[in-house]
């Protein structure tokens, strides 16, 4: 493990057995704990993690996707301290300076159609929120996601959801029809990708002159009959996709196939939503967002995660037209855009530019990636190596030749064997492999 120069203070909390016993009785059991003997965090960083008794750990999850710019980023810190100091809270019903400058200093980061800001406390909110746009917008019902995907936990947004273990058995999933996940690794037509490392699978023979693969077509097809047959008139509300999947375990398009699909969509009336909860902020290196990298005109753009460095943030971005409909409607939300929150994005934004993130993301994830490749010739167990500046995933598998997801003992092996060896990484995908 590299050197560090950070003390981190003694845990001076209470005694790990009680913590682990609390854990069990009073807090909701459906947030389990990973590994065997769960790790007590105390204390943070940077990139190190320190559990209590004094174990440093390497945080490559950042929280899942959401520390941007490191733990307890001393400029973000001070900003937030400072703020707590003037004024800690009040709702946007009145007008304070932060969420003013923040809306502003956000919306010159997006294109600029896109430059009305609702602020909202997650992820969830934000796509639930989106949801809410577009069907007052189109006055349409349906709204199309891609299985596989994940675009939160609340009601309305795990309908969403393309994954059936994030369902509970009462969840209502009226008006949300799923297509096929044009995944290039466990696809059926397999796929090129915008990825320094590609599928065994994939051939660049297979991308045309203009950048786009040609199994992106035929997964385009799964589209063109839910809008032909399952779609009321044919006219959707809305149709959600991430830039990569990130709980579906960082999967991405073949190239073209997003740009495709939003242009469909549009000629059927529909709205196009990218969802940049994981992949915005520069985590992909190329670009600040996400669906830059595909070339696309998103209608509406749903944030949170890297926005507030794991400070509860979010945002919807849209168009003045479409935000116009809601006005037709009562909308309010207590926290959302609240000084602290705003105080903190802003800070998250100058840290970003001051660190240059974006670009660090982009050099060492394509060198991380290209280092991971090397493991995939030596283990018959590593499928696949994919992502894109720092949102990057490993599939773990059986064998290469079946792709079958590695079996959850082996799988649970490796990842306690990494975290006694200091490194903290998810897990994700339906198998979580």
């Amino acid at each position: 493990m590299p050197a560090s120069s950070f003390s981190c203070p003694a845990y001076e909390g209470p005694a790990y057995e009680w913590v682990h016993k609390i854990r069990s009785e009073n807090i909701n059991s459906s947030v389990t704990c990973h590994f065997r003997r769960p790790l007590l965090i105390h204390c943070g960083h940077m990139q190190w993690l320190f559990d209590d008794r004094g174990n440093r750990y390497l945080d490559l999850f950042g929280g899942i996707c959401t520390v941007s710019v490191g733990h307890c980023h001393p400029k973000v810190a001070e900003t937030l301290e400072k703020q707590a100091r003037t004024l800690w809270h009040t709702s946007n019903i009145y007008m304070h300076p932060k969420i003013h400058e923040y809306a502003y200093q956000l919306t010159q980061k997006l294109p600029k159609h896109l430059n009305v800001v609702y602020f909202v406390n997650s992820g969830s909110e934000a796509n639930d929120l989106a949801m809410t746009l577009a069907r007052q917008y189109t006055t349409s019902l349906d709204i199309i996601s891609i299985r596989n995907c994940y675009h939160g936990a609340s009601p309305p947004t795990i309908a969403l959801c393309g994954h059936s273990t994030w369902k509970p058995k009462n969840s209502i999933s009226s008006n949300i029809i799923h297509v096929t996940n044009p995944d290039p690794y466990q696809g059926q037509w397999g796929g090129y990708r915008d990825s320094p490392t590609q599928s065994l699978r994939a051939s660049e023979s297979e991308v045309n002159k203009d950048g786009v693969c040609s199994s992106a077509d035929k997964y385009l097809e799964s589209l063109r009959e839910v809008l032909h047959y399952s779609v009321n008139d044919g006219r959707p509300a809305a149709f959600f996709a991430e830039s990569i999947q990130g709980v579906g375990g960082t999967v991405q398009f073949p190239l073209g196939y997003l740009k495709k699909a939003f242009a469909l969509v549009k000629e059927h009336g529909g709205v196009c939503i990218s969802d940049e909860v994981q992949t915005g902020f520069g985590r992909t290196g190329t670009h600040f967002w996400g669906f830059e990298g595909h070339g696309l005109t998103p209608d509406i753009v749903t944030m949170a995660k890297g926005m507030g460095n794991g400070f509860p943030l979010a945002a919807v971005v849209t168009t003045p037209e479409i935000a116009k409909s809601l006005g037709q409607t009562l909308h309010f939300n207590t926290f959302g855009g609240n000084p602290l929150s705003c105080s903190v994005g802003l800070s998250v934004l100058e840290a970003l530019e001051e660190d240059k993130s974006q670009e660090n993301s982009l050099n060492i994830g394509t060198y991380f990636m290209k280092e991971l490749e090397k493991l995939r010739s030596e283990f018959e167990i590593v499928g696949d190596v994919r992502g894109k500046g720092l949102m990057i995933g490993i599939e773990l598998v059986e064998d290469k030749s079946s792709r079958k997801p590695l079996n959850s003992q082996t799988m649970g092996d490796i990842y306690e064997e990494c975290k006694n060896e200091g490194v903290l990484y998810g897990k994700g995908g339906r198998y979580g492999n």
